[in-house]
């Protein structure tokens, strides 16, 4: 007989809202935690779009501040004012949100076990062998631990990532709460930087990219100096993590195992955020899982695969697309795409139908209006529209 009917490897906020799912249901589960406190070290920007508060809770507790919109930059400075009515995001604290999640699934019934670094799994049986010398046994095993994921690693290979380097400053002059700024260049694309207020005399100024953390960092730093909105900064603290690049080849089951959030690659590839697409994600996996062990049969599992295809496969290539496309383009490009899209009122067409999460509405009204390619320097726009064909 199995020790539990889920065992979930790592204790982030997807991880935990699975948890929380299967515990709910009356099944018994396992929460196993490499490190000593969950949600530390903070690794994210902590930028959530508005839809989050129907995917999952988020009690007003854990806003810091609620965003209208974005001033998106290029290069040379052609600036495009992105803006809504209601709030368009919120910016968290993440690592009291990550625990918070943690501690309702504990509520729920979920057993958490800190400082259980695991080494092995077997995808197969469903035994874990801890680095401790436990092992434990489960009908499902959950890979929930990260974009380095030991868990993925065992049946996928090791995921390519981006580099993201943030700091937390603090600034003399009160800043405009209201919006985010967001930085387009090349040399970071199909990156970007970013400045979030959290209040009016904090900000997390950050930016993640293929570059090294080395490079990033320096880069940043530069990027701080150089930037007015920034002279009477000052750093408090600096964060770094990773960003997995989203694989639509990756495999997310095999045999008793699943692959959930970073571990999974469910990233937007435009901007790297997971959280939303993880917490969908979450739900979807635990209603294959409930049917399976309903029935016993854990072949069911594969339909967590084939459903997040379904489910998710078109606005993640959309958005491929739009990753391929900026990864082109040069920091003269991007100028000029920025300067004719200020010409063809794009302003306000995003302001419509942009939105944080969901891009594809966006791309394909563009698409509709013949501003794509209107954009685009003429020497890319036969290569570019390849892509989009």
């Amino acid at each position: 007989m199995k020790d539990y009917d889920v065992a979930v490897v790592g204790s982030g906020p997807v991880g935990s809202t699975l948890a929380r799912y299967m515990a709910d249901e009356g099944y018994k589960v396992v929460i196993l935690e490499k490190k000593r406190n969950v949600g530390v070290p903070l690794q994210c920007a902590g930028l959530l779009g508005k839809r989050i508060k129907k995917i999952n809770i988020l009690p007003q507790e854990f806003i810091m501040n609620e965003v209208y919109g974005a001033y998106l930059h290029s290069p040379s400075e052609i600036v495009l004012k992105v803006s809504k009515k209601h709030p368009e995001a919120y910016v968290i604290d993440r690592v009291a949100y990550d625990k918070y999640l943690s501690d309702r699934a504990v509520d729920s019934g979920a057993q958490l076990l800190l400082k259980h670094r695991v080494d092995n799994v077997d995808i197969h049986n469903g035994d874990v062998l801890v680095r401790n010398g436990e092992k434990i046994s489960a009908q499902v095993v959950v890979g929930a631990d990260g974009y380095n994921s030991r868990v993925s690693k065992l049946f996928n290979p090791a995921s390519e990532n981006y580099e993201a380097v943030q700091f937390l400053m603090s600034v003399k002059d009160e800043v405009d709460t209201d919006y985010v700024h967001l930085n387009a260049e090349s040399k970071i694309t199909p990156g970007f930087s970013w400045i979030i207020p959290i209040s009016e005399s904090l900000l997390r100024v950050g930016l993640f990219s293929t570059l090294s953390y080395k490079e990033a960092s320096t880069h940043l730093e530069a990027y701080i100096k150089k930037n007015p909105q920034l002279k009477n900064s000052a750093f408090i603290k600096k964060y770094h993590g990773c960003i997995p690049i989203y694989n639509p080849k990756k495999q997310i089951v095999k045999n008793r195992t699943l692959l959930l959030g970073d571990a999974a690659s469910q990233v937007k590839p435009t901007t790297g955020g997971g959280l939303t697409l993880g917490f969908l994600c979450a739900k979807l996996a635990s209603e294959v899982m409930i049917k399976a062990l309903e029935e016993e049969n854990m072949e069911i599992l594969q339909e967590y695969q084939v459903l997040y295809g379904k489910k998710f496969g078109r606005e993640l290539k959309t958005q491929r697309m739009v990753h391929k496309t900026f990864k082109s383009l040069s920091d003269a490009d991007l100028d000029f795409m920025f300067s004719k899209l200020k010409e063809e009122g794009a302003e306000e067409i995003i302001s419509e139908y942009g939105d944080m999460d969901t891009q594809s509405p966006l791309v394909m009204e563009m698409l509709r209006r013949g501003i794509i390619f209107s954009i685009l320097p003429q020497m890319l726009s036969r290569r570019i529209s390849s892509l989009w064909k």
